[in-house]
Order: C-alpha cells, then sequence, then structure tokens
C-alpha cells in the first residue's frame, strides 16, 4: 500500500477520537473560567486535559509526517498545523493552548469530506463565540478597568464582536483582550462571507437544475412529436391515404378559359 494511502486512513480513522478529545479540552478550559472558585485538584486535573488534547494532535501530527511521501512538502503545505503544535511550547499559556487546538480542530474537520460546509461554518460559530467569550473573560475579569465581568457580558459582547456591530457597552481594557477583538471581528467577516457565498451557491445551483430540467422536458416533448409524426406516416402508408398532415397539396385545377 502506497504511503498517501496510508496517510488518508489514518486520518479518516482518527477523525472522531480527535474530535472528542476536542470536546474535552473544551469542557477543561471552560471549566477553571467558570468556576474559578473550584478546589485545585480541578483546576490539576483540567490543565492536565488540555496538555493531553494538545499532545493528541502533536502526536496525530508527527503519525501524518511519517506516513507522507513527500515529507518536506507536507511540513510546507500543513505549515499551520506546524504551528499549532509548536505554539504552546513557546510560552505555556493556556490562551495559547486554546489557540493551537482551534487551529488543529479546524484543520482535520475541513479534511473531513463527510462534514457539509454548512455543519462546519455553523460549529465554527459557535465554537469561536464560546471560546471567545471564555478567553475575553479570562483575561478581563480581573483587569482593573475591565467591564467584562460574568460569562453573560462576555458572551454578549463576543455575539455583537461577531457580527461586527459593536454596541460599546461591553469592551474588553486590555491589550491581549483587544487582540481577542480583532480576531473575532475577521472571523465574524469571513465566516459571514462564506454563509453568503453558500447561500448563493445553493439559489444559482437550484435555478441551474429547474433549467437543466425544463429543458429536458422540452426535448423530451419534440421527440415525442416527431415519433408521432412518423407513426402517423407509416399508418397512412400502410393504409393506402396519405396523411393529411404529411401529404403535399393537392394541385390547383386549370382556369376555364373564355368562349
Amino acid at each position: 500500500m502506497k504511503e498517501p494511502s496510508r496517510r488518508l486512513l489514518w486520518e479518516r480513522r482518527s477523525q472522531t477520537p480527535l474530535l472528542v478529545l476536542a470536546v474535552a479540552f473544551a469542557v477543561a478550559y471552560a471549566v477553571p473560567i467558570v468556576a474559578p472558585d473550584a478546589s485545585a485538584r480541578v483546576h490539576g486535573a483540567c490543565t492536565a486535559v488540555e496538555w493531553v488534547v494538545w499532545g493528541a494532535f502533536a502526536a496525530d501530527y508527527l503519525v501524518r509526517l511519517a506516513l507522507a511521501e513527500e515529507r518536506g512538502r507536507f511540513v510546507r503545505t500543513h505549515w499551520l498545523d506546524l504551528a499549532a503544535v509548536l505554539l504552546p511550547l513557546v510560552q505555556p499559556l493556556r490562551l495559547l493552548r486554546l489557540v493551537a487546538t482551534l487551529l488543529l480542530v479546524g484543520r482535520r474537520a475541513r479534511m473531513a469530506p463527510q462534514i457539509q460546509l454548512t455543519t462546519y461554518v455553523a460549529g465554527s460559530v459557535v465554537g469561536l463565540m464560546m471560546f471567545g467569550s471564555l478567553a475575553v473573560l479570562s483575561v478581563e475579569r480581573d483587569a482593573p478597568d475591565g467591564n467584562i465581568k460574568n460569562l453573560g457580558d462576555a458572551v454578549w459582547w463576543s455575539f455583537t464582536t461577531m457580527t461586527t456591530v459593536g454596541y460599546g457597552d461591553h469592551s474588553p481594557t486590555t491589550g491581549l483582550g483587544r487582540v481577542l477583538a480583532v480576531g473575532l471581528m475577521l472571523s465574524g467577516i469571513a465566516l459571514l462571507g462564506v454563509v453568503t457565498a453558500n447561500i448563493a451557491a445553493w439559489f444559482i445551483s437550484r435555478f441551474e437544475r429547474d433549467d437543466r430540467a425544463e429543458r429536458l422536458q422540452l426535448a423530451a416533448i419534440l421527440e415525442l412529436q416527431a415519433e408521432v409524426r412518423a407513426l402517423r406516416g407509416e399508418v397512412a402508408r400502410l393504409g393506402g391515404t396519405a396523411d393529411p398532415a404529411t401529404a403535399p397539396p393537392a394541385p390547383a385545377p386549370p382556369a376555364r378559359r373564355g368562349v
């Protein structure tokens, strides 16, 4: 079996387990932020889960690299995966692990042929809103001039930011919070463009399909008419009479001369 086939088989088999691990990461990331007063054991368990998930994605990248036929080309075409794997090692912050996991999950989801574009976009919207809310709450809750102090405010801020409405009643005051805001705004614009393009493509394909069906029906009707004419001519020939529809017109009688 060739190398690309083995890598493709690995990607198909690892898709579901990695998505399950991503859900586990989401829970582990959310618990310390939503429940900051939880015990140190809970916080430690959540941190361990986050690193385990990151390790699973890192191992997945290494396996795919080992199964690739052209490893240099694989690294060049999957540089985003490599950056997501190396990012948490540069500075072990929880937010970097969040960004890395989102990048890896997004890459694997786009490679999965069974996931439709609409499902992916809807999941991206929900995921970005949830993680954006948690991330901005974690960096703004303890800021001296921060005005995002609870999860409700964070979700409202994420929704208005992703839709580029920006009421201004809640806004980040820290540098990292503003970086998150820029990322959410760009993501919201990109997802809105994807949704608009997907809807337009659906309408165009629907119109083309209806037009093609009408052309096929017209061609079938014309073919049926030709067959009916041929059948009438054959019946007339066998009966020894001319078909009024196909027989040539009778010659006009000669004009009578005057006497």
